[in-house]
């Protein structure tokens, strides 16, 4: 019983794991025991499409029970140290060390110590290379395994891309070998050179990278003959018929989303150089209008929620996108659910499309023009045109919306102070064009990020700004700024310049990752926690420079990523990069 943990932690609602539509039971009885797990608080973990996906997967799986596990808050793990007792999983408070495996969906680099905070707190060796045949396989998966490197040396495996498909595969393969495994029959690393044969799975320790004495990759390859060079990226290539979690898990506590994610499409019909997410999900798959409306009435049906999320990395790109909200609005007019739509392209609300959104509620709506000037939006193969940008505006402001919010990248390659500029008087033009409609501006909400150039775009090869350049920058823009309709939010730049080295990463910042770790380092995406202080000691200690992993890459270098295969080929991103460096 976990009572005795939760008398004085703060929202103790968030461990009883008993939510609505939750798995209930069956661990004792189960063939194959699996904890599902995100490395940050129970509110982000709840958000995230992904996990409940795999949560639903796993549980209709015959034999197999899956129960979830989050990051502890602060007053939590001090509660399990004092009670010296082991994490647990939400479901049956079955301690994590039991199960056959621990999977960590990784969604976010500045997660990363959070999951040896986990590791630790379960009774687990943090270094693969230190658990055997009694400890839990320990599996990752998620955006961040296009690089995995950087956690290779804590991880047994990953599954590199979409891991609906693959979990089962890889679940069934390991309930064949469980039994040698477990009596030791069979080595951990014969275990890992089987399970390696599911497509998409990459075990690290089989793979050895090398060195040169400038720390410099100069090789990757496989230890074994049998284990292949790449390691190509899992999709779901039957996406209308993939598995939707419809029994909409309902939790006690407030969310980041706290509503129903519908995903729409899988993919991006555009090019964007900068979007790593484009080659996580790539190719482009499209869910059906009416499989799309029949999965929002049954989860619906399941939950309550009264508010619908549409998903995908371009809703506006959906055929038929003005049909489709026509029909959901309708659908659930009478019970007054709320329908919220990511960033849009401008096209995409012309017509009717705004209208329609704001007969149920009049949100904001919000936009990614990215940069500040057509020049640099060319450069980044941004398909945003201000004209429509302005036309779409006027229809909202014309329907009842009163503020907007706009995304824009700093640190874009050729950027100069004018485009600085420009991202001022984009916001301001934005925020007057209200005034054409009932005589007073709009509020707008402008999110400023620095560029990292990601692994796996054609900006990989493309510098970071340096910690210096990013504050240049954002101290110009609050300087130059004198709306006060103009609210902007900067990305900390401390952070982003962390996410950068971490996500640009071999493995040699396993080690740095490590004593971050023992330095205190903890839910490094909170500005309530993060320390950069403790990673720069980290990096010190550690002998590593944090700044050549942001430095501009030989084109014709090896990349720590280069084994992966997203099916975007090295040459097409190579060209991209040409163009954007051309203009």
């Amino acid at each position: 019983m976990i009572e005795d943990l939760l008398v004085n932690v703060h929202r103790p609602a968030q461990y009883l794991g008993n939510e609505w539509n939750a798995n209930k039971g069956g661990f004792s009885s189960c063939v194959l025991s699996f904890a599902l797990g995100f490395p940050d608080l129970y509110e982000v973990g709840m958000s995230n499409l992904g996990l409940r996906i795999i949560y639903g997967v796993l549980n209709n799986i015959p034999g197999v029970v899956c129960e979830r596990f989050f990051a502890p808050e602060a007053d939590m793990e001090a509660s399990l140290k004092n009670a010296k007792r082991r994490l647990f999983s939400w479901e049956s408070n079955q301690e994590l060390i039991s199960f056959d495996m621990l999977g960590f969906s990784l969604g976010s680099e500045l997660n990363y110590t959070n999951v040896l905070s986990i590791l630790d707190l379960a009774g687990l060796p943090l270094e693969s290379s230190l658990r055997n045949q009694e400890y839990p396989l320990v599996i990752g998966g998620g955006p961040c395994t296009l690089n995995p490197e950087p956690m290779a040396v804590f991880f047994d495996l990953f599954i590199i891309g979409e891991a609906e498909e693959a979990i089962v595969e890889l679940l069934n393969l390991y309930r064949k070998y469980k039994d040698d495994y477990k009596a030791n029959r069979i080595t951990k690393e014969e275990l890992l050179i089987k399970l390696s044969k599911v497509e998409g799975v990459y075990a690290p320790s089989l793979y050895q990278p090398d060195y040169n004495l400038a720390g410099e990759l100069v090789s990757f390859s496989p230890r074994f003959a049998s284990l292949p060079l790449k390691i190509k990226k899992r999709i779901v290539s039957d996406f209308e018929s993939a598995y939707f979690p419809c029994n909409w898990m309902v939790p006690y506590v407030q969310t980041i989303h706290d509503r129903i994610t519908l995903e729409i499409m899988r993919g991006c019909p555009n090019r964007c150089r900068f979007c790593q997410a484009r080659s996580q999900y790539y190719p482009l798959r499209i869910r059906s209008k009416e499989k799309i409306i029949s999965l929002a009435k049954l989860s619906y049906a399941s939950s309550g929620y009264e508010e619908l999320s549409l998903a995908g990395l371009s809703v506006g790109d959906y055929p038929g996108i003005e049909a489709l909200i026509s029909d959901l609005t309708n659908s659930f007019s009478q019970q007054a659910v709320n329908l919220s739509l990511p960033s849009l392209k401008a096209k995409a609300l012309l017509g009717n499309v705004s209208g329609l959104i704001a007969k149920i509620k009049k949100t904001g709506l919000t936009f990614a023009p990215e940069a500040g000037s057509d020049r640099l939006r060319q450069a980044l193969a941004k398909d945003f045109s201000e004209e429509e940008f302005f036309a779409a505006i006027t229809q909202a402001y014309q329907a009842g919306y009163q503020h907007l919010k706009l995304y824009f990248l700093i640190g874009l390659p050729g950027e100069r102070q004018e485009d600085l500029q420009g991202i001022i008087d984009f916001a301001q033009a934005a925020s007057d064009e209200k005034r054409k409609i009932n005589g007073s501006t709009a509020q707008i909400n402008i999110s400023i990020n620095p560029l990292i150039p990601k692994p796996h775009t054609p900006l990989q090869w493309q510098k970071m700004d340096s910690l210096e350049a990013i504050k240049g920058k954002q101290n110009y823009l609050r300087s130059h700024c004198k709306n006060k309709r103009l609210k902007f939010n900067f990305h900390d730049f401390q952070m982003s310049f962390l996410e950068g080295v971490l996500s640009r990463g071999d493995r040699l910042l396993g080690k740095v990752i490590l004593a971050a770790y023992k330095k205190g380092a903890r839910f490094d995406a909170w500005s309530n926690y993060f320390s950069f202080s403790k990673w720069q000691d980290a990096f010190l200690e550690s002998g590593v420079d944090a700044q050549s992993y942001l430095c501009e890459k030989p084109t014709n270098g090896l990349l720590a990523w280069d084994f992966i295969d997203t099916g975007i080929d090295k040459e097409v991103l190579l060209s991209e990069f040409n163009k954007s460096i051309a203009i």
